[in-house]
């Protein structure tokens, strides 16, 4: 009789207690050794401490109902995909294997510049659509834009403490874009401190194809990297995110929004 399978023998209590301190991953490994760990597995009380702390507040703000049976239903709806919040701007999901915070600022949550003036808001350089594939019901789509200048806001207590966060730029690109192989810079600031490049291509022609496709992200979209951050769930502040091209025009650069996830 192994270790695990002499644990079976615990009540469901104190397995599920045991589970708790896991991982989400571990937990659905655990539902395969025995019947006993398959009920643990399942309870409400060990998925209960797998989902963020104020679950029940971010889930009444979805824009459309969230439906589940139990904990791990609420638990995998979560990290399958996001859910929008609030008027359908913002989205939210939990990182399937910790179970930590991960938001999507759609285009309508960003601010676009691009105009000489930096108070000058886009206007007819910027267009509004629709794409299928967009989890947001808004897309911005620039058009012959100089210089184009991105940015997004996102208060940290919104995020997982004791976490590295990684901020990306979610985009694609129509069939007659052009402008996208002028350098560009990023950056995100959190509490005074700057992370970013100077030095980031939407397309770098002098890549390998192989290196290009690291930007094509699982969903059909493109990425790149704006900058990273570490949150320790205490000092509290704004986190601002940018990402700035003032080389030459772009048209047919299509922005869905900024991502933040765990690193």
């Amino acid at each position: 009789m192994n270790k695990l399978t002499t644990l079976s023998v615990l009540p469901e209590g104190c397995l599920s207690e045991i589970l708790s301190i896991t991982s989400p991953r571990d937990v659905c490994s655990a539902a395969g050794i025995t019947k006993a760990f398959k009920s643990a597995a399942d309870s409400d009380p060990v998925w209960e401490r797998f989902l963020p702390p104020d679950y029940r507040e971010v889930i009444a703000r979805a824009a459309a109902p969230v439906v589940f049976g139990s904990k791990k239903q609420l638990y995998r709806h979560l990290s399958e995909s996001y859910i929008l919040l609030d008027r359908g701007y913002l989205g939210f999901k939990l990182e399937k294997k910790s179970g930590k915070k991960c938001y999507m600022l759609g285009a309508k949550d960003l601010i676009f510049y691009m105009g000489e003036d930096e108070d000058e808001a886009a206007d007819n350089t910027l267009e509004w659509g629709h794409l299928p594939e967009s989890r947001f019901e808004d897309v911005a789509i620039a058009r012959d834009a100089w210089p184009l200048d991105i940015r997004g806001k996102i208060a940290s207590v919104m995020l997982s403490g004791k976490t590295t966060y990684v901020a990306y730029l979610v985009y694609q690109t129509t069939s007659d874009s052009y402008g996208l192989s002028n350098p560009s810079h990023t950056s995100v600031n959190f509490l005074g401190v700057w992370n970013g490049s100077t030095d980031v291509w939407l397309h770098n022609p002098w890549l390998r194809t192989s290196l290009r496709k690291r930007a094509q992200r699982k969903d059909g979209w493109k990425e790149v990297k704006l900058g990273e951050f570490y949150y320790d769930g205490e000092n509290e502040g704004e986190v601002e995110m940018a990402f700035e091209e003032y080389e030459g025009f772009i048209s047919g650069f299509i922005v869905e929004g900024i991502e933040l996830r765990p690193k």
